[in-house]
């Protein structure tokens, strides 16, 4: 099995290249060469003129909880500045690049729309075109795969949905690297840009983290491993709603609960639907964080049996829809305070892309998760990989 190069290791032999250039990056503690250096230090060691670095949320540690404002600081590993893009602002001001020209976007993604290192490449993607800089996208493969027909909608409704947890139109599993939205982006959104993508090599889109020639680095403080990731696009719905996602447990995402569910009660209702390619089993668990710390919650534990048939967003939603049904006195929309919604509002909208979308679980009103052949034909034209 050939190793899958990203594009970090692709670049790191090409500083002649760059020798005249003072060099921003984004980046943080989950983007590793294949040598498993930092790619920042990597940069340095390689003789790149890197001056800056810009941190996501989790800032540079990729420690920082869900939402939670990141400072500017001093990197530790290489004493550069770091900027916060998930602090005071989102979007590199012009003083911010005035003493750079050029931009690399290093970040692994998770492969789902409301995880926000995807919405940061875009608004660094405004910055650069507004103020004439180069962005080099460093691709990496999208951990979760990159079949397009197992792509799931909802699409995100951009006149009444648009957050920093999805701020344009694409399905939850997109199903492409941080590189091809980028690509689809410039034509679509950024108009302008000097875009470059260094692509991955050796990855094909049927290929999975941890199993098919590259590892997964945690990318944030609740999603450590490649079970977590395949889970998030339909368990991380649950943060719209009344119910622990998992946080504050070693198992984030892969378990829910609250302490007015009935575990044996649900687990019939969700095994009645063909649940292919996931095991289910009740539990019991006392989060020490996040929703319901500290009170015993009642709940399932996932674990995928076989990814090529599971669809996390299609779970995530019948899984809402029989909570709403079963506990409909008990069921609340969740207000999730994060840095960029200080009022917690209308976060599950926000996550599904739908107006009024509690209303359509009340009404018990079909969410179509299908995504139609529209998708596949819009991104096709701007893919890098077979």
């Amino acid at each position: 099995m050939q190793q899958v190069i990203s594009g970090i290791d692709s670049i790191l032999d090409k500083a002649e290249l760059f020798k005249n250039h003072r060099l921003g990056l984004v980046t943080n503690n989950a983007a590793f060469t294949s040598e498993r250096l930092l790619s920042r230090v990597a940069l340095l060691k390689n003789g790149f003129n890197l001056v800056k670095i810009f941190s996501p949320e989790h800032g540079i540690s990729v420690k920082g909880e869900d939402g939670a404002y990141q400072t500017h600081s001093t990197d530790i590993k290489t004493d550069l500045p770091v900027i916060s893009l998930y602090g005071d602002r989102l979007i590199p001001t012009e003083e911010d690049l005035t003493d750079t020209d050029v931009i690399l976007f290093d970040i692994p993604d998770v492969g789902c729309r409301f995880y926000t290192y995807l919405w940061t490449m875009t608004y660094v993607m405004e910055a650069c075109a507004r103020y004439n800089k180069q962005l080099i996208i460093l691709d990496r493969p999208n951990p979760i795969g990159g079949d397009l027909s197992k792509a799931e909608g909802p699409m995100l409704d951009e006149i009444n949905c648009a957050s920093f947890i999805g701020r344009w139109s694409i399905p939850i599993r997109h199903s492409c690297t941080l590189g091809e939205l980028a690509n689809y982006f410039s034509t679509k959104k950024v108009i302008g840009l000097d875009l470059k993508i260094i692509a991955a090599q050796n990855w094909k889109r049927n290929k999975i983290a941890g199993t098919d020639g590259f590892d997964f680095y945690p990318t944030s403080p609740a999603i450590q491993n490649i079970a977590t990731a395949m889970v998030y696009p339909g368990m991380g719905i649950l943060e719209g709603i009344n119910v622990n996602e998992g946080r504050g447990t070693g198992h984030p995402f892969t378990q829910f609960g609250a302490p007015w569910i009935n575990s044996e009660e649900l687990k019939t209702v969700i095994i009645r639907k063909d649940l292919a390619g996931i095991d289910i089993k009740s539990c019991s668990y006392i989060p020490t964080d996040s929703l319901y710390k500290n009170e015993n919650c009642n709940g399932l534990e996932l674990r995928i049996t076989d990814q090529e048939w599971f669809r996390p967003v299609s779970f995530g939603i019948d899984l809402i829809s029989a909570l709403f049904r079963l506990y409909p006195n008990q069921v609340k929309e969740r207000a999730y305070v994060t840095n960029v919604n200080p009022s917690g509002n209308r976060h599950l909208d926000r996550l599904l892309g739908i107006k009024h979308a509690s209303d359509l679980f009340k009404q018990e009103t079909a969410i179509v998760t299908e995504v139609s052949e529209a998708w596949p034909t819009e991104i096709s034209p701007h893919l890098l990989y077979d």
